[in-house]
């Protein structure tokens, strides 16, 4: 898929879930490229456009230490519990050279996953990494 495609479909997802959750699961996302020519931040949605672009590194620490020498394929996804504020909760590949990004910049994973509307949650996030992985993002 291209790029628009892979930005409107993560935006019904992302408010499918908040229909689910009955209020914002992630208030933040983007898809980020790692290639050179297009890489970088590639769309953003949430409440820190100015100074997103420039925290991408700090913000993605833990999740880089988590999947650090882990193969990942399209679609899969990986979580971070305990990251706080505006460290990323949650990566997904969403292509050869691209990653969706979830965050909640004022609760944990940990926080969201207490209540019980996170089940509902995990299905919509389930069908949105099958997106990718039958269709990924070609930057």
């Amino acid at each position: 898929m291209d790029l628009e495609t892979a930005r409107q479909i993560t935006k019904t997802y992302v408010d499918r879930m908040r229909v689910a959750y009955r209020q914002p699961v992630f208030d933040e996302w983007a898809i980020l490229g790692v290639t050179a020519g297009t890489g970088g931040v590639l769309a953003y949605t949430g409440p820190r456009a100015e100074q997103f672009r420039a925290n991408v590194p700090n913000d993605a620490e833990l999740l880089s230490r988590g999947t650090k020498g882990k193969p990942l394929h399209d679609g899969d996804i990986e979580f971070v519990s305990d990251a706080h504020g505006t460290q990323y909760d949650a990566l997904m590949k969403t292509g050869a050279t691209s990653y969706l990004v979830l965050n909640h910049t004022t609760k944990t994973l940990a926080d969201i996953r207490a209540d019980v509307k996170w089940l509902a949650v995990q299905s919509i996030l389930f069908e949105l990494s099958e997106r990718f992985r039958a269709d990924p993002l070609e930057l």
